[in-house]
């Protein structure tokens, strides 16, 4: 940041401020998603029994709202210089460090990026597409100081300015779009597809249906809720190990980070043809388990769903 500020005082260019300023605001951002990180860290408390994740979403459109200030700011210096152009002195000095200075921000942000899906930390994957918006302008200015050098046409300055600000507020806007997805708790259909995939491999056939899936996260912890239909039969006790069996398998998948709330539904008359259990209270043979996929999964009408695949399912002989 210090670097940007030295180049434009000893070249004048007005793209070299507007990059320059855009590091401050990274600077701030970077402090803000700090304390998000930290403070979605601490565990649930009385206030906050769901847990603090959700201050990275703050975090995030915190961001998107600076890097779409920071774009604004480099319209109105790019337009000036558009309008009343000037020479830029020294700007083969200019260049070389905004180069070095452009080569370590790139290694920064992909790190951030990196390290943030792997942790599944939105915070750190906002911190790093900011910092990366950072490169994207200084390697904007790069080019544009490149081809006034070349070309001694000084309006070249505030117009690769403008389109440089222009890119980094479609990146501004995608944070706030995933801020406010996560503060209102927007379906996740990656998330889901996950989830669905681990319950269809690790199927029991106790497990006459799952629906009504539905799953957020907040911050790195996932919570999920569904319907399970269990045959009439099944006692209480056995009901519970049910639950333990699948909060288990949820809790080994997320690596701890997840919580799960299932609502327990009995079978029905017209579910026998699809239940395979010794029930007593069986009205019909078994013909074969109900299909499950992402779509069938997060039914709202899971009971009427299974209706209907047994009255279409051909009778066996």
């Amino acid at each position: 940041m210090v670097s940007k500020f030295y180049v434009w005082r000893i070249t004048g260019s007005s793209a070299i401020l507007s990059d320059a300023l855009e590091s401050i605001i990274n600077v701030v951002a970077s402090a803000f998603a700090l304390w998000s990180i930290l403070m979605a860290a601490r565990p649930p408390d009385e206030d906050h029994p769901y847990g603090h994740g959700k201050a990275e979403y703050f975090s995030a459109g915190f961001e998107g709202a600076l890097i779409i200030l920071a774009a604004v700011g480099i319209f109105k210096v790019g337009m000036t210089n558009i309008l009343t152009p000037r020479p830029l002195p020294r700007l083969e000095t200019g260049l070389l460090i905004l180069l070095a200075t452009s080569l370590v921000n790139l290694m920064l942000g992909l790190g951030l990026v990196r390290v943030g899906r792997q942790t599944r930390s939105l915070a750190l994957i906002a911190d790093g597409r900011h910092v990366l918006t950072d490169v994207y302008t200084s390697g904007g200015v790069l080019v544009g100081l490149f081809m006034v050098h070349l070309t001694g046409w000084y309006r070249l300055d505030g117009i690769i300015a403008c389109l440089v600000g222009l890119n980094i507020i479609v990146s501004g806007v995608g944070l706030l779009r995933q801020s406010c997805a996560g503060l209102m708790d927007a379906s996740d259909p990656e998330l889901l597809d996950e989830i669905a995939a681990l319950l269809i491999r690790n199927r029991r056939n106790e497990w006459i249906d799952i629906h009504r899936l539905r799953a957020w996260r907040s911050g790195t912890f996932v919570h999920i809720d569904f319907h399970l239909i269990l045959h009439r039969e099944t006692t209480l006790e056995n009901a519970h190990r049910q639950e333990q069996v699948l909060e288990n398998l949820i809790n080994e998948h997320f690596g701890g980070e997840a919580s799960l709330l299932i609502h327990l539904d009995p079978c029905f008359d017209g579910a026998c043809p699809i239940c395979d259990s010794q029930c007593i209270l069986r009205d019909g043979a078994f013909q074969d388990r109900a299909e499950w996929s992402r779509e069938t999964l997060v039914s709202q009408s899971g009971i009427h769903r299974l209706l209907d695949v047994t009255e279409n399912r051909p009778e066996t002989a």
